[in-house]
């Protein structure tokens, strides 16, 4: 039936259709489960924030809150949210976000991170000018309390909080990225979105790259070519996806480019569909040359021409290298006429520091002969 159906419909219009539904579908679900994240914060804000004031009216200790646990439990049930340590989570969510539904983060405490600076700088400026206002519930319950005994400085926790959610941390990666610092390696990678995207798409870009990238499921001891390293990242590709944070889909590698009857190849081909744009990736495993760039501004202008729709917006190029010199990126950067960006990946230095360590192959040959 459903095939008799498609034949007397344009499939190219359905298609169209079809994806403009999912579009909006998605944006409409992400909104409904926001507004309940919302909602469950603003409720345990004001609980925590009763407990407080009756506490300062009535002079009640800690214990206050074991005896609430067990009468609301027993009202609602013990799955209900209200054990003696959520309890608690509650009254510390409440006295450490006096500003709910924000965290206001001081400008001029900013102004010595820059990529912080950098990452807040969409968010609401306070009407008196000296703080970003940064929404709490971008973040779920679990995420909050799991930085509560782990990140301490309110700048710091706006990051995370913010990084979160454009990266889509679930609350263990989010926790793996503190323990490593995260905060003090990445920075907002060499780009020349600013002109070659309109002002809205070039800040979503920068938002969604990031450099460096961590490519520490990689065992470097098998990669000798860009192919080696292409093949354990589509191997690993849910790994490599995490990595890269929410929004990309992976298409394929060595994704086909026929141009004027040469077939080129781009090494991983992604769609970001909260940029709503085709993403070309190119790998290497030396130090950046600026002729690298050249090549990807080429398949980028065939990408826009050969595979773009007319709804996608232009195609982004993102060049990864085993390390780099921004100056050498900058310079190359202000002669491509396409959207580009830069970036280091790391990997383990375990394996790094062990390989090192080890003996090659020839002195262990000269060895074995003596």
């Amino acid at each position: 039936m459903t095939d008799k159906v498609l034949c007397i419909i344009d499939d190219k219009e359905y298609q169209q259709w079809l994806q403009q539904l999912i579009t909006e579908i998605d944006r409409q679900r992400l909104q409904a489960a926001m507004q309940l994240n919302a909602a469950t914060l603003q409720h345990y804000w004001w609980l925590g924030n009763d407990i407080i004031r009756k506490q300062q009216e009535h002079g009640w200790g800690a214990k206050v809150i074991d005896q609430l646990s067990v009468d609301l439990q027993k009202r609602y049930g013990g799955d209900s949210g209200y054990s003696i340590r959520n309890l608690k989570y509650m009254r510390q969510f409440a006295d450490e976000y006096h500003d709910f539904p924000f965290v206001q983060v001081p400008l001029a405490q900013l102004q010595e991170m820059p990529f912080l600076q950098a990452r807040l700088a969409k968010f609401t400026v306070s009407a008196d000018g000296q703080f970003v206002q940064v929404p709490l519930a971008q973040i779920t319950w679990y995420h909050h309390i799991s930085m509560f005994p782990k990140v301490k400085d309110m700048a710091l926790r706006a990051f995370y909080m913010t990084e979160a959610a454009i990266q889509g941390w679930s609350r263990d990666i989010m926790l793996m990225q503190i323990e490593g610092e995260y905060h003090k390696k990445a920075v907002a990678l060499p780009n020349n979105f600013d002109s070659t995207l309109p002002p809205v798409n070039s800040d979503l870009a920068r938002a969604a790259f990031k450099d460096p990238y961590n490519f520490g499921f990689v065992d470097m001891t098998q990669v000798k070519q860009e192919q080696d390293l292409e093949d354990q990242l589509a191997s690993k590709v849910t790994d490599f996806l995490l990595e890269l944070g929410k929004g990309f889909s992976f298409l394929g590698r060595q994704y086909p480019l026929n141009i004027a009857g040469e077939e080129n190849k781009v090494d991983l081909m992604m769609y970001h569909t909260r940029l709503h744009c085709y993403v070309a990736i190119e790998l290497k495993v030396v130090d950046f040359k600026p002729e690298f760039l050249s090549k990807l501004n080429y398949y980028i202008s065939a990408i826009d021409d050969l595979i773009k729709m007319p709804e996608d917006n232009p195609t982004i190029g993102l060049l990864l290298c085993r390390t780099k010199n921004n100056t050498k990126v900058e310079y190359a950067l202000r002669g491509m006429t396409q959207p580009l960006g830069v970036a280091e990946y790391q990997t383990s230095k375990m394996i790094e520091e062990l390989k090192s360590e080890l003996p090659s192959i020839d002195d262990l040959e000269s060895t074995l002969e003596k």
